[in-house]
């Protein structure tokens, strides 16, 4: 029964424990000892699942977000090496709700 992360970070230590002794594979030794964070990864590892949720941003162009925000960055830079604080709060302001938006987006 092919498992997913979501799924198993449900289960509870016993129930881990009951599939890492099925599994035949070295992150999985000493399973008994492991708690169930430990678990978690070395049955992933074991099964080759991805032991992280991935973030995905919908609705938006996240591409062009992040080159805005590099772009900022360097004017943000150019602000401090100029000591010009308005366009520095400018710049960092822009910044925020650029990186607000991203994450407002994820899913």
């Amino acid at each position: 029964m092919p498992h997913t992360f979501e799924e198993l970070k449900k289960k509870t230590v016993a129930e881990l424990k009951v599939i890492a002794k099925d599994i035949d594979h070295e992150a999985v030794k000493g399973y008994t000892q492991l708690n169930k964070d430990h678990l978690i990864v070395a049955i992933c590892a074991a099964l080759n699942i991805d032991h992280h949720v991935h973030h995905e941003v919908k609705g938006i162009d996240k591409a062009s977000i992040k080159a805005k925000i590099r772009e900022l960055k360097k004017n943000r830079d150019a602000a401090i090496s100029a000591h010009d604080p308005m366009k520095l709060k400018d710049a960092r302001k822009h910044i925020k709700s650029l990186k607000k938006k991203l994450r407002r987006a994820m899913v």
